[in-house]
């Protein structure tokens, strides 16, 4: 595993310094997801499920469209991920108000509950590492992932999807 005790490179556009940054990222996300992906598990559950729980959790009354523009999944995909959780009772889906043809995805009291679950388990592990690593710190990782977020999907941030899909709620620091 990489030092992350070592002091940065200066040179760190040199391929040591972006391999370690990849394996970084690797094992932080294996971390990151050991413990929701060992609930959802036992739930007969996915990440695909997780990642829908999250986002419809975070922006109630999503329409079906708009969580596929943030999810960038096929309709297909997102049908089977939905379907399921419509079925277990974790999803309600509604007719817009406006669009009889929008579907409206919100969490039922069951879904919002295991959201949380799922929520409160990464929270602990970034809040830790957060306050570890200090605010200078958490900027500086905010913006390399934003950074590679701009960089892997540059089409992303110019297309307006069918439905508007909602700002990121970015707590402010």
């Amino acid at each position: 595993m990489a030092d992350i005790k070592s002091p940065v490179n200066p040179l760190f556009l040199r391929e040591e310094e972006i391999r370690q940054g990849i394996e970084l990222l690797f094992y932080a996300y294996r971390g990151f997801t050991a413990e929701p992906d060992a609930l959802l598990a036992t739930l007969g559950l996915g990440r695909a499920h997780h990642r829908a729980l999250y986002f419809i959790g975070r922006h109630p009354e999503i329409t079906v469209s708009a969580l596929l523009a943030i999810l960038r999944i096929t309709k297909q995909s997102l049908g089977r991920v939905l379907n399921e959780l419509v079925e277990r009772g974790y999803v309600e889906q509604q007719q817009g108000q406006r669009d009889r043809r929008q579907r409206l995805l919100t969490l039922t009291d069951t879904g919002a509950v295991l959201e949380r679950q799922l929520f409160e388990s990464q929270r602990r592990l970034i809040g830790q590492a957060y306050r570890s690593a200090g605010a200078e710190a958490v900027d500086g990782f905010r913006k390399v992932l934003e950074g590679l977020i701009a960089l892997s999907e540059p089409a992303a941030m110019e297309e307006e999807p069918e439905a508007p899909v909602p700002a990121p709620r970015v707590a402010s620091r």
